[in-house]
């Protein structure tokens, strides 16, 4: 079945494409989801002409995905927690932790633009991805360290 997604859907494609997808799959939950509708020919008439016209629109999305990029190449962050003796974190440090750190720095990252292959549990280094568009993605490293608490 092919259809035509109106919105970007994980692990199968971006808004405008054109998708081959088992019918079920297409019939029972990207339709009445309302994430995309069956590629009819005039329904991939109309999608030719909004590509055309929202070419330009879309350059200019890229070139701010691109520079907020670029204002986040060279940023490395380092989060504490408290942590117990082992090293595991109490709690986890998660997309919301990554993005109020970069708010601290001063730079303004929805935190559903952040992706952490795992919840972080422990203390270490890790790699936080984030994704300004689909051609744009910035990978910062995360160091989370023990908070050291001033004992009385």
């Amino acid at each position: 079945m092919k259809l035509i997604l109106i919105e970007d859907v994980p692990n199968l494609g971006y808004k405008d494409d054109v998708v081959e997808v088992k019918s079920g799959y297409g019939r029972n939950y990207l339709i009445p989801q309302q994430k995309a509708v069956i590629a009819t020919p005039s329904a991939l008439k109309v999608l030719a002409e909004n590509q055309r016209q929202r070419a330009h629109k879309l350059a200019q999305i890229k070139a701010e995905a691109e520079a907020a990029a670029a204002a986040l190449a060279g940023v490395a962050l380092t989060i504490a927690a408290k942590t117990a003796a082992s090293g595991t974190i109490y709690g986890a440090v998660n997309a919301a932790s990554v993005a109020e750190a970069l708010e601290k720095l001063g730079h303004n990252v929805d935190r559903k633009l952040i992706n952490l292959k795992d919840v972080i549990k422990e203390v270490g280094n890790y790699t936080a991805t984030i994704k300004f568009h689909r051609d744009v993605t910035v990978e910062i490293p995360v160091e989370v360290v023990a908070e050291v608490t001033a004992e009385a």
